[in-house]
């Protein structure tokens, strides 16, 4: 389990991020046209998992954004922005906004994924849904680099995360 806050208020999630060096945990996850993906379908490339507690708040909004410039033009790598959301919320952020750089998740058939890398949070006001956090994976899924945002108002550290990569 590990402690972050709410506007200052603790609150925890179940576990821990995957370790740097381990392999990834696997996911199945659903994209924004309601098929079902999985690590697996991302062969080759280098991941940055954009993991948002909802697409529907200003930091997680402003999340995507940025990582939707920064990423614009590199062919290596790619950013899946994983939430609770419903694919179809997740779409209609993308359209509105003009996000194309950037692969939306939901976990909105199978509930895993938080639980696997750690991220759900298990109490106060948003138990349920996921913390903010950044995890890397390098073409072959190993973690090169994970960040829980500490303070889950915040956004992450977009610097250090882009340099990994």
């Amino acid at each position: 389990m590990a402690s972050i806050t709410l506007k200052g208020n603790p609150i925890n999630t179940i576990g821990e991020l995957p370790a740097v060096g381990q392999k990834a945990p696997d996911f199945l996850l659903t994209k924004a046209d309601l098929s079902d993906v999985s690590l697996a379908d991302f062969k080759g490339k280098k991941k940055i998992l954009n993991i948002v507690p909802s697409l529907d708040t200003g930091v997680c909004a402003e999340s995507a954004r940025r990582f939707n410039k920064e990423i614009a033009g590199k062919t290596d790598t790619i950013v899946l922005t994983i939430s609770c959301d419903l694919p179809f919320a997740q779409e209609r952020f993308c359209s509105a906004e003009g996000i194309d750089n950037i692969i939306t998740l939901s976990q909105m058939r199978n509930r895993n994924f938080g639980k696997d890398y750690g991220v759900e949070i298990i109490d106060g006001p948003l138990a349920g849904i996921l913390a903010r956090a950044i995890v890397i994976l390098d073409e072959s899924d190993n973690v090169i680099y994970t960040e829980l945002v500490p303070e889950i108002a915040q956004e992450p550290d977009y610097k250090e995360a882009l340099a990994r990569v």
